[in-house]
């Protein structure tokens, strides 16, 4: 959605005369807590100066569920990049640091955009609320036709994002990472697996479905690589672990 730019007397000759016009790009709780339509803050697309998109225009590869994926070759790569440090403080987090949820266009937010995007024959009413369709929780395995029952997680959870390097952010790159919809960022999962989950590291919490560990291990990596975040030693072995289960 474009900034709008007042101009006024003398001021508006000049604007038309060099075309000024603003704009703001799209980018894309888990936390432990339940996740809703947003209800207050700054409207508008997420938009920050926030790492490029990754190919595929932000849609799953085929085997994945989550967009922006790499294979675990590179996310094995990407893991021995990252700068192993301890965690920094809770001092001064909120999740109100992190607008969400954005709105995405069309009367959707980005909660609802996720909906649409995991589910299967989802349908939408005219406020783009999902109504019916089908989902599976990649965390869990369960099955569910109530929209009601999801929950969108955070892969990397708003305040272990504070402890590995968010806490230094601008408030319009807090907004583009818990908006994030072309890094495999967010997730529509079972409300029980996201509240277990909370704000958890994978040395701290694994998804009890085996099968989704070399997804979420990719997953994590690839987020906390994109967005320069840290990592402690124990998180990083327990990545290396469910990397491993992806095979060579």
């Amino acid at each position: 959605m474009g900034r709008q730019i007042r101009v006024r007397g003398g001021a508006l000759a000049l604007a038309l005369v060099l075309g000024l016009s603003g704009c703001a790009g799209s980018t894309g709780g888990a936390d432990g807590k339940p996740d809703g339509k947003s209800g207050g803050g700054p409207s508008g697309k997420a938009s920050a100066p926030g790492p490029s998109a990754p190919a595929g225009g932000g849609k799953p590869a085929a085997g994945d569920v989550l967009p922006g994926m790499v294979t675990a070759a590179v996310a094995r790569t990407r893991l021995a990049g990252l700068k192993v440090a301890k965690p920094g403080t809770m001092a001064g987090y909120s999740r109100d640091k992190f607008t969400h949820w954005a709105e995405q266009g069309n009367k959707c937010d980005t909660r609802e955009v996720v909906l649409k995007r995991d589910g299967s024959g989802v349908t939408q009413d005219a406020e783009c609320r999902a109504v019916s369709g089908s989902w599976k929780s990649l965390y869990d395995g369960s099955a569910t036709t109530d929209p009601g029952k999801l929950d969108i997680d955070h892969m990397v959870p708003l305040a272990e994002a504070w402890r590995s390097g968010a806490a230094g952010w601008d408030v319009a790159r807090r907004k583009a990472f818990a908006n994030d919809l072309t890094h495999p960022q967010l997730l529509a999962v079972s409300a029980a697996s996201n509240r277990s989950k909370g704000d958890q590291s994978p040395d701290l919490w694994q998804p009890t479905d085996k099968s989704s560990w070399c997804q979420y291990g990719r997953a994590w990596t690839v987020v906390k690589s994109d967005y320069g975040l840290t990592v402690t030693e124990p998180e990083r072995a327990m990545l290396t672990t469910m990397i491993d289960t992806c095979g060579r």
